[in-house]
Order: structure tokens, then C-alpha cells, then sequence
């Protein structure tokens, strides 16, 4: 898949501009323009397995979350609404990489690019790496915390168990919101 990665980073940039006034944002925006957030997949082989995956998805995610709250009985913060569905798979920066392996096109084997996980740090699960990656530039809410260590739900392979998801989703709407989001983006759009 082909997108404008600049035209995209542009759009994250001005909707993080528009909708955060936390101070820490500008810092947390320089590491990820820094770093690859912008260039990287979301995944090497399931969703937006292509350059710029991993920033379109968090904006993908963004998308249904605001639908979602929308829909909702119970207020969330639009702030809140944007920090933990941009970041909460800030995880993944820096944690691919491109390789070359053959395939066979045609009838005839080809070397072509793929992406692999070098995970070069390793810290909880997924989610918890997410919000300890985001809180070393800005203060999150308990709310926002929470939204973005459970967006994976049960599967995150986390200590957290079926009984602490199921809480923290009664206890806190927006995570409930972030995780559905970031299934539909993913099994609905970008697979």
C-alpha cells in the first residue's frame, strides 16, 4: 500500500496539536518524529504490515474511538479521547525492521522486502509498555493509563487478568472504547 507519509504525519501532528494541551506533548512528538513512528508498520504481517502502517492505524483507531463516544451514554474527554487512541501502540516504535526472504512470483523465486520484530526493548506486556513509553514525556490521567494498558483486551499476553480487563472496562468507558476501536481498525479496516 502506498500513502503520503508526509501528508499523513502532517494530519497526526495538527490533530495532536489541535485536541492535547498537555504540557510534555511537544516532547513526546519530537522522540516519535525522531524515531520511526511515522515510517513504521503496525505489524509485521497482520495490519498495516506497509510503511506508515503503525501511524495510520493509531489514526484509524482515533477515528472509530471518536464514533464510539459519540454513541456513548457516558461523557469522555476529547483529550482523552485523542491521547490514548493516538498512542497507545507506541510500543512499536523502533521494533521493526525490514529483511529481504524469497517467494515464489509467477513460477519464478524473488527476493522481496518483508518486516520482522527487533524488539530491543523489552518491558511488560503491550500495553503497559505503551504507557510507560508515553509517561516519560507526558503525565497521563488514570483514565487515559488504563485505556491504553487494556486496549488489547485479554489477548496481550499481560498479567492482567479476564476479572482486572472486565473492571477496568466498567470502571473507566474509555478503555472499553480504545480496545473496541483498535479491533475494529484492525479486523475492519486494514486487513
Amino acid at each position: 500500500m502506498e500513502i503520503d507519509l508526509e501528508k499523513q504525519k502532517e494530519h497526526f501532528l495538527e490533530i495532536c496539536h489541535s485536541q492535547i494541551h498537555r504540557d510534555g506533548l511537544d516532547a513526546l512528538l519530537d522522540w516519535l518524529c525522531k524515531a520511526d513512528f511515522f515510517q513504521a508498520p503496525a505489524s509485521t504481517r497482520y495490519h498495516g504490515a506497509y510503511a506508515g502502517g503503525l501511524c495510520q492505524h493509531s489514526l484509524d483507531v482515533y477515528e472509530y474511538a471518536q464514533k464510539l463516544a459519540f454513541l456513548s451514554p457516558v461523557p469522555v474527554k476529547d483529550e482523552s479521547l485523542c491521547i490514548a487512541s493516538l498512542f497507545h501502540d507506541v510500543c512499536k516504535v523502533n521494533m521493526y525492521k525490514t529483511d529481504k526472504r524469497n517467494q515464489k512470483l509467477n513460477g519464478e523465486w524473488v527476493e522481496v522486502p518483508f518486516y520482522s520484530i527487533d524488539e530491543r526493548f523489552h518491558f511488560g506486556g503491550h500495553g503497559a509498555k505503551s504507557v510507560y513509553q508515553v509517561q516519560w514525556f507526558m503525565k497521563l490521567t488514570q483514565e487515559e493509563a488504563v485505556a491504553i494498558h487494556c486496549h488489547m483486551g485479554f489477548s496481550d499476553g499481560n498479567a492482567a487478568t479476564v476479572r482486572d480487563v472486565s473492571n477496568a472496562y466498567g470502571q473507566f468507558p474509555l478503555a472499553w472504547i480504545i480496545h473496541v476501536a483498535d479491533e475494529a481498525a484492525t479486523y475492519l479496516l486494514e486487513r
